[in-house]
């Protein structure tokens, strides 16, 4: 790697941890930054993972006195429903062609800019619903689609997860996103662990930017409590993600 290319991936890493920990979205920046030092796609969405898997930790330790349980499903019954969903999603990426999922990313980043942009509304029309009007067997379906979802792409779990904490039965910001953070960590911890197997990791990168990735996420677990214009930080992300997007339609 060059020092261009370090100074970018570190940039990258903190910027997608911060936003991680705040408001979600990092893949948005992480996955483009590694595709353009030249890691091929697939792998460059396996390296996104595992690298930021520390920044997820490091907000779920931010977080770690606001998560409790508020439905019906225990936090470890959360965990290990995201262990089988995640582990089926990195498989699906596994036997995913390059090409393939190269023309599947614009698509994916397009997705997750619209879940993302539409989190708020997704979020009150959960709760609209009550909390706890999840059953057990939802509840466990939901988790299992969304953890499947982050297993194969990282883009917009954070907000997804949300949506699906919303609703199974939460209603405080601070533990959900505590919760989200968590949840993260597993998914990338498990997929992590596939996509080393499947010798998908390209380590240089990944480690530069796992290390500003956590920094960004602990800073940004701590900077979410302040932050009182957070439509504007929403709307923010939401044009790098069409951005994005759009660079990888035009590819």
């Amino acid at each position: 790697m060059t020092y261009f290319d370090i100074l970018l991936l570190t940039v990258a890493g903190f910027g997608a941890g911060l936003l991680n920990a705040v408001a979600g979205g990092g893949t948005f920046l992480s996955l483009p930054a590694l595709i353009y030092v030249g890691v091929p796609p697939v792998s460059a969405n396996a390296t996104a993972t595992l690298a930021a898997l520390p920044g997820y930790a490091s907000s779920a330790w931010g977080f770690r006195h606001d998560i409790k349980r508020e439905g019906v499903l225990s936090t470890w019954a959360i965990a290990g429903v995201s262990v089988v969903g995640s582990s089926v999603g990195a498989i699906l990426l596994i036997i995913t062609p390059g090409d393939t999922f190269l023309w599947v990313v614009p698509w994916l980043l397009l997705f997750a800019t619209f879940m993302f942009a539409c989190g708020p509304h997704l979020l009150r029309a959960v709760r609209d619903r009550g909390v706890n009007s999840a059953g057990a067997a939802v509840s466990v379906a939901a988790m299992l689609a969304v953890s499947t979802y982050g297993g194969y792409f990282n883009g917009g779990l954070g907000i997804m997860l949300l949506a699906t904490f919303g609703l199974i039965g939460y209603a405080n910001l601070h533990g959900m996103n505590g919760l989200k953070s968590l949840v993260s960590a597993v998914v990338s911890l498990v997929s992590s662990i596939t996509f080393i197997t499947a010798d998908l990791i390209a380590w240089q990168p990944a480690i530069v930017m796992a290390c500003s990735i956590t920094v960004g996420g602990y800073l940004g677990a701590n900077l979410s409590r302040r932050i009182v214009r957070t439509d504007l930080l929403r709307h923010f992300v939401t044009v790098i993600g069409l951005a994005m997007a759009a660079v990888f339609f035009l590819h």
